[in-house]
């Protein structure tokens, strides 16, 4: 497991990172991110990816950090340039049955064996790894010091803003578009009055 410094990294930092790693591991490096653990409804998103660096991705870093339409236009990017990625995508009956925690691990298991080529190495952001045949490891705060993590947490985060903008149009009284499912102090004002949805986690307690 590999402890994180700093969240606010340069790009030549989160690359100099996943050099270092590369250079002890050879071969081809994926990283892994989820977006949507602590929301209230809607799926959590894994991302997991393979991805050399281009100048066109020097903006990348923790999707956190970025407005919403930067993380779009870097999403495209990554897309375009990446060498390829896949998604695990858990929907809230399963992340209730299971708990989250070990929702995400599927969430990133799903992601990590479904990508085109194989990864020799596999760097995760958090504490747990899902269990992969292929070699892997823990970051905490990963998508702040990795290139790769920071990559695949954009590309999950704005997977999963899609998915909840669509939802919002589909159940327009929890304005998921503004949302995305996170416990707002509007969100919890709604759910006090009209109850759940069919997309919320009925074992996740909200409170306001």
């Amino acid at each position: 497991m590999r402890n994180s410094v700093a969240n606010r990294n340069s790009c030549t930092e989160l690359l100099s990172f996943d050099n270092d790693i590369k250079r002890s591991v050879r071969g081809n490096l994926a990283g892994v991110d989820e977006a949507g653990r602590g929301a209230l409804a809607g799926p959590v998103v894994a991302a997991a990816l393979i991805c050399d660096f281009h100048e066109e991705l020097s903006g990348v870093r923790d999707s956190k950090l970025l407005s919403e339409k930067r993380r779009e236009k870097l999403y495209e990017i990554i897309m375009d340039r990446c060498v390829c990625v896949n998604l695990g995508i858990i929907g809230p009956e399963v992340i209730d049955t299971i708990n989250i925690l070990n929702a995400t691990l599927v969430a990133m298991k799903e992601a990590v064996e479904g990508l085109m080529i194989s990864a020799d190495f596999v760097i995760v952001d958090g504490r747990d790894v899902p269990e992969i045949e292929t070699r892997a490891e823990s970051v905490i705060g990963g998508d702040g010091k990795s290139f790769i993590i920071a990559a695949s947490s954009i590309v999950a985060k704005v997977t999963r803003d899609r998915i909840m903008r669509e939802f919002g149009r589909i159940y327009p009284d929890y304005n998921f578009i503004a949302n995305k499912g996170y416990g707002t102090k509007e969100h919890i004002s709604v759910l006090k009055k009209k109850g759940d949805s069919k997309i919320h986690r009925k074992s996740f307690k909200w409170s306001g």
